[in-house]
């Protein structure tokens, strides 16, 4: 038995975001089952319609499209859906106010910057305010690209930052994401490789990283100040001054979260990837599958239930030339116009972006929970908020739910619902799924079945 480890201790240094994977030193009870996770794939610049919808209906289907037979191996854990799309994105930019679309499918208004505003929430950070609670991590965030910053003239006049974030606290506050692998990764350890869970010893180098916790808010302490000075400024540093202190809370929130005795599901054996090197990796399979392994052990620590993967931002320039005849940015390519040299390097990027997609696929499907893997157990949505990458066409976008949830998806089959379904509707069940017991979110007219 261990000795239970106070609340009030928590990592060395205010600057790290979070302690150690949630440990059983900490913890008063276990699950008796793995809880749910949810993870969304973002996928920037759509796809070649002809070269993703298979044939075939139901569980019947054919996997073996371009893009879907890189999934061959786990046809029968993942659904493909049809016929889902967010209204309010019709008729508006290409891009920009599409990608904080994805997850909530509000009206993004147009601007420079100072007034952004999505219209809504995303569905993440709603499972985070609900749940965010139960784990050190309320959600995690992870991309690959640098953001970009000023206003995009040529495509509407929208603020680019609108393209760097999926994650949305709230319809004017995006949740940055984090594209150092390093810093990620400490995020779950304050350092080396991450300890098994069953192995922890309290009295470890790693446990003495530590210190005391005063429970009382940093904000409480200057929170008579602050009164003062909001009335000496105007209307617009009020807001901003807000913004600020609910910034400050969040982080306090979650180092007081890691500290609450909550219940915990612990994995026996051990998923580890060593602490990666400083700075962005030069090469970007690399960081990708980077990324994609700190999500994983996220979730089989279950330092965090809910978690978003931006391969990348909107307009995605990157440049994929260490890929077999691709040359060219990456948006570029998608406006390929149908000529054939040009669209064969377009499709080369979206195979790639498929072949990792079956990667994460793969490993979470390989790691057992005591009877069931932690695929089982999670729900994956991989996707992107326009079809065609060319015309920039919503209806019907393309997705794939990957997981089980815990038994409440039946996985391996198509699922065509009724034109012009709301993507809210899925969710709603998604939520609902995370036990976030929601009726309506967005635009949604009913939960999406997936039983």
């Amino acid at each position: 038995m261990f000795k239970p480890i106070s609340r009030r201790t928590a990592l060395k240094g205010l600057g790290v975001s979070m302690a150690l994977p949630w440990m059983e030193a900490m913890s008063a009870e276990k699950l008796a089952k793995p809880p749910v996770r949810t993870a969304f794939l973002f996928k920037p610049n759509g796809v070649c319609p002809k070269h993703w919808n298979p044939s075939g209906k139901g569980e019947n289907y054919e996997c073996n499209t371009p893009y879907l037979k890189f999934l061959k191996k786990v046809k029968s854990e993942f659904i493909v859906l049809e016929n889902l799309y967010h209204k309010k994105t019709a008729g508006r930019n290409g891009h920009w106010p599409k990608v904080p679309a994805f997850l909530g499918g509000g009206f993004v208004v147009r601007t420079t910057g100072r007034d952004m505003d999505t219209g809504i929430p995303s569905c993440d950070q709603v499972m985070s305010k609900f749940i965010g609670s139960h784990t050190p991590l309320p959600s995690l965030e992870l991309g690959i690209d640098e953001p970009r910053t000023g206003i995009d003239n040529a495509g509407g006049g929208f603020a680019r930052i609108y393209g760097n974030h999926i994650a949305w606290r709230d319809s004017h506050t995006p949740v940055p994401s984090e594209r150092i692998p390093r810093l990620a990764f400490d995020r779950l350890f304050k350092s080396g490789p991450a300890p098994t869970l069953s192995g922890f010893n309290p009295n470890s180098n790693a446990a003495k990283k530590t210190l005391i916790y005063d429970d009382a808010s940093i904000l409480d302490v200057v929170m008579d100040d602050a009164k003062t000075l909001k009335k000496k400024i105007s209307i617009n540093d009020r807001e901003k001054l807000d913004e600020y202190f609910e910034s400050v809370r969040a982080v306090e929130r979650q180092i007081q979260n890691s500290m609450k005795p909550q219940k915990r599901w612990e994995n026996k054996g051990s998923f580890e990837i060593p602490r990666p090197e400083e700075g962005v990796p030069k090469d970007h399979k690399k960081h990708v599958r980077l990324m994609l392994d700190i999500m994983t052990l996220a979730f089989w620590t279950d330092t965090t239930r809910i978690s978003t993967f931006m391969f990348g931002n909107a307009q995605s320039g990157q440049n994929y030339s260490f890929l077999d005849g691709v040359k060219g940015s990456y948006h570029g390519l998608s406006h390929h116009r149908e000529d054939q040299k040009v669209l064969n390097q377009f499709l080369e990027i979206g195979y790639y972006h498929m072949e990792h997609l079956a990667y994460f696929l793969e490993k979470m499907s390989s790691l057992d929970e005591g009877g069931t893997s932690l695929l089982d157990n999670s729900q994956v949505l991989f996707g992107s908020t326009i079809k065609d990458g060319n015309r920039h066409t919503i209806e019907d976008l393309p997705l794939i739910l990957a997981g089980k949830a815990g038994g409440k998806i039946r996985s391996g089959r198509r699922l065509t619902a009724p034109k012009k379904t709301p993507l809210c509707n899925l969710y709603v069940t998604m939520m609902n799924n995370m036990g976030v017991m929601v009726d309506k979110f967005g635009d949604s007219k009913a939960r999406l079945d997936l039983a």
